[in-house]
């Protein structure tokens, strides 16, 4: 099966028991591979490209809709945005930074938290089907904001010395292994928490559309002759998938968030 006749994932004519020789079509790579839609000013956009888009415009419509002329006593869309800004001020930001220390990055994280819930919920939306963040450059995207606020935090508030201290876990009271202490430290502050910050995010929603599909898929191939009753056993496992999904779509964004926060937070620690 070529990539040029696959939609989505799959042949659609690959059936199970069919006379057409063809297999079955498992999920792989090409799943996440899109020809570009439309190209503006040399630009060229893809799906997951216009789905970010749209997600960010989502997220600032419905803020601004919800904020732009706030009643004492809020409507549904007020109540229904104070209830999210809140639910990340005070459950994330609040709970890992304090209110003090906090306060000015609640914004940031507020569109952070819902930019990937948003660009997350795709993956089970008709039609679009596809979670934004299965595609690493967006993680990555993601996580370069929150690692160059991270390290411009901590070489403000400590200086260029005391920053990389702050990265390496100095300690003089550490003795002999004070040396070891510092490499691994500063290699696993400076380069290994934005990568698996990145990481996190993308293999949860990259494996999760593979079995998604996969699931899918196998219920539209088993759907002929006498494999109709695994076809049902295998939209039954497709519907737990999406319920699934649903709950790892939030927390992964929960998490990021919570980490992003963390990170502020030590950057923001006095250094002992």
């Amino acid at each position: 099966m070529s990539a040029e006749k696959t939609t989505l994932a799959f042949d659609w004519s690959c059936r199970i028991l069919a006379d057409n020789g063809c297999g079955f079509p498992a999920p792989g790579l090409h799943s996440f591979l899109f020809k570009p839609m439309f190209t503006v000013g040399g630009y060229e956009f893809n799906k997951p490209m216009l789905l970010a888009l749209i997600s960010t415009a989502l997220v600032v419509g419905f803020f601004w809709a919800a904020f732009s002329k706030p009643k004492l006593v809020p409507g549904k869309l007020q109540m229904m945005g104070e209830a999210g800004y809140d639910f990340v001020r005070r459950g994330i930001v609040y709970e890992t930074l304090g209110k003090r220390d906090g306060e000015k990055y609640v914004p940031l994280m507020v569109s952070l938290f819902f930019f990937i819930w948003i660009i997350n919920i795709w993956s089970i939306v008709p039609l679009m089907q596809f979670p934004v963040s299965s595609i690493i450059a967006f993680p990555a995207a993601l996580a370069l904001i929150v690692y160059v606020l991270w390290m411009s935090l901590t070489f403000r508030k400590h200086g260029f010395v005391g920053g990389l201290k702050n990265v390496s876990g100095y300690d003089k009271s550490l003795g002999a292994v004070l040396p070891l202490v510092v490499v691994i430290e500063f290699f696993s502050n400076v380069l290994v928490r934005p990568f698996t910050h990145m990481v996190r995010l993308f293999a949860n929603m990259f494996a999760g559309h593979l079995l998604l599909v996969m699931f899918t898929v196998s219920s539209w191939y088993l759907l002929n002759s006498w494999m109709i009753p695994a076809a049902g056993v295998s939209f039954v496992m497709t519907m737990v998938m999406i319920i699934f999904e649903l709950f790892v779509q939030l927390v992964q964004a929960y998490v990021f968030v919570l980490l992003a926060c963390t990170y502020i937070q030590g950057a923001l620690a006095k250094h002992h």
